[in-house]
């Protein structure tokens, strides 16, 4: 990974991923490596052992936490249920680490999200009104394996304790999640913003109507101001 450092994309990710005083990355260091490169690496070392990978999200820089958790990932989606146990345990004892938007939304939705299929979601809440911005990212992002499998009711309910948050960050998440759900049903989608549309984030309500038709989309917004 060092040696496929570029100090040009690095300078570039540091200004995408908002690294200025202040800002949502501050302080986050990059090498400066696009993701197929990343993804390849992943390939390369998919078995590496999870001491590896903590190792790995140990790093101050950005691309090699990336690296990590698309490695975790991949083993998550090939292990056995003690492998994955191993891994979600991993992940949550780590979750200071999980400090990006593209890193959360990699891993959350398998590795929280998939864990937690068939068990408790109560963490899903507590993360949901966690005062880290990354948890609440994280919360809502790993509804998205629900969704997937057509079961909305825990996204639904996230997003309104989220529906009032401050961070456009979360905002552009919640209203990425109602599409999806939209996606999948129109109608729960559009039952959710008769109620709550016009209390919702204009960028979380755009993110939401994206795919709605231009004049059902320009109704929508109308009606926010």
């Amino acid at each position: 990974m060092r040696a496929m450092s570029d100090a040009q994309i690095a300078a570039h990710s540091s200004r995408f991923f908002k690294t200025g005083k202040g800002e949502y990355g501050e302080g986050d260091r990059f090498l400066g490596i696009r993701v197929p490169k990343i993804r390849g690496v992943a390939r390369r070392f998919r078995s590496a052992s999870l001491q590896t990978t903590e190792r790995l999200l140990a790093s101050p820089y950005h691309e090699e936490r990336l690296l990590a958790v698309i490695i975790l990932v991949e083993k998550f989606r090939q292990g056995g249920e003690t492998e994955r146990e191993a891994i979600h345990r991993l992940y949550t004892l780590n979750l200071h680490r999980i400090n990006g938007w593209d890193i959360v939304d990699i891993s959350a939705p398998a590795i929280i999200g998939g864990f937690l299929e068939l068990r408790d979601r109560s963490p899903l809440y507590e993360w949901a009104r966690s005062s880290i911005m990354w948890e609440r990212r994280i919360s809502i992002m790993a509804t998205f394996h629900f969704i997937r499998q057509r079961d909305f009711s825990d996204a639904l309910a996230i997003t309104e304790i989220l529906l009032h948050d401050n961070e456009d960050l979360i905002h552009k998440a919640v209203g990425w999640m109602l599409r999806e759900i939209g996606n999948r049903d129109r109608a729960v989608e559009e039952n959710y913003l008769k109620i709550h549309a016009g209390a919702m984030p204009r960028t979380m309500l755009r993110y939401a109507i994206e795919k709605f038709s231009p004049p059902l989309r320009n109704a929508y917004l109308i009606g926010r101001r």
